[in-house]
């Protein structure tokens, strides 16, 4: 499935009901995130990769998810309040959803299906099946912090994995390289 993610309903952390279309010809990084993770602190470095590169048309578009043993178990102003006041986060937070499973939003249920193979998948499996946590079939959200990279033409072009940062290298060249495409 290669479809446009950018025209799926989705709900701003207000409540207001929209798409991804508001970002339309933009760069966007889809992250599913939670507050009490140990990826976490994360956030710190989307932050800063959203303010180097936004003015180049980079958004970073938050989903909370209580999918993974309960880390996200806030209301959607309790999150906002934890994401602004913890680590001043700027960039879109959304209202929360699932990510995985029989409830799968359908956002998801399109990046999951999507194809493309996930940037530094194997290190964050192994160390959740040394804590006894199956990761699920190959294309599932594997756990908090998973990332869609998607071009300005509304498609996925990349897909990393909860433990590559915002500073990995892997992720910064993606981005860098959806940008150039102007």
């Amino acid at each position: 499935m290669t479809g446009n993610v950018l025209d799926i309903a989705v709900k701003t952390v207000d409540g207001r009901d929209t798409t991804l279309n508001e970002y339309k010809g933009r760069v966007l990084l889809i992250v599913n995130v939670a507050s009490k993770c140990g990826l976490t602190p994360q956030y710190e470095g989307l932050e800063k990769l959203y303010e180097e590169k936004r003015e180049r048309g980079f958004v970073i578009a938050a989903f909370p998810a209580n999918d993974f043993r309960g880390q996200e178990p806030g209301t959607d102003a309790e999150i906002v309040d934890f994401c602004t006041l913890t680590y001043d986060v700027k960039f879109p937070i959304f209202s929360k959803i699932s990510v995985k499973g029989a409830s799968q939003h359908p956002l998801y249920r399109q990046l999951t299906k999507s194809g493309v193979a996930t940037t530094g998948d194997g290190p964050m499996r192994e160390r959740l099946k040394a804590h006894g946590i199956s990761g699920g079939e190959e294309d599932d959200i594997l756990w908090n912090f998973e990332k869609f990279l998607i071009g300005r033409d509304g498609k996925v072009a990349a897909r990393f994995a909860p433990d590559v940062t915002a500073d990995d290298s892997r992720l910064v060249s993606a981005v860098d390289k959806e940008l150039a495409k102007g």
